[in-house]
C-alpha cells in the first residue's frame, strides 16, 4: 500500500513560539507545513503555489505596518476560492463576521493542538 502524500498547509504567524506550536500541531495531524513569519512572506508563498495548498492557518494580527490575516485570506481566496482557512486570534474574534471569508473558522487563543487539527479537518471535509 502506498503512503499518502501529506497535504501542504500554509501557517502564518509573526510570533515564532506560536508558529512553532502551529507547525507541531499540524505535523502531528499528518499535514506538511509551509511557514510564513510575516504577511509579506505569506503573500509570496501564496503567489508561488496556493493551488497546491490544502488550507491555511493565519494569525489575524501580524504586527504593526503589516497587512492582517484578514487581508492574506482574501488574497488567498482570489487565487483559490475554496481554500479552507483557519484564523487564530487573541483579540479580534468580534471582527470575524465582518472581516472573515466564507468557509472559514476562527479559533480564539488559547486553543489546543487538537482544536486546530479538528477545525482544519472539518473545513477540508466540507469543501
Amino acid at each position: 500500500m502506498e503512503a499518502m502524500t501529506p497535504v501542504p498547509i500554509l501557517a502564518v504567524d509573526d510570533e515564532e513560539l506560536i508558529r512553532e506550536f502551529i507547525v507541531a500541531a499540524l505535523e502531528g495531524g499528518g499535514y506538511e507545513v509551509i511557514q510564513a513569519a510575516s504577511a509579506r512572506e505569506a503573500f509570496e508563498r501564496l503567489e508561488r503555489g496556493v493551488g497546491l495548498l490544502g488550507g491555511m492557518v493565519t494569525d489575524v494580527n501580524l504586527g504593526p505596518d503589516e497587512p492582517s490575516g484578514w487581508e492574506i485570506a482574501r488574497r488567498a481566496r482570489e487565487i483559490d476560492a475554496a481554500l479552507p482557512i483557519v484564523y487564530i486570534t487573541g483579540d479580534s474574534a468580534g471582527a470575524w463576521s465582518a472581516q472573515g471569508v466564507p468557509h472559514s473558522v476562527l479559533l480564539q487563543k488559547p486553543f489546543t493542538s487538537a482544536d486546530l487539527v479538528v477545525a482544519l479537518a472539518e473545513l477540508r471535509k466540507s469543501s
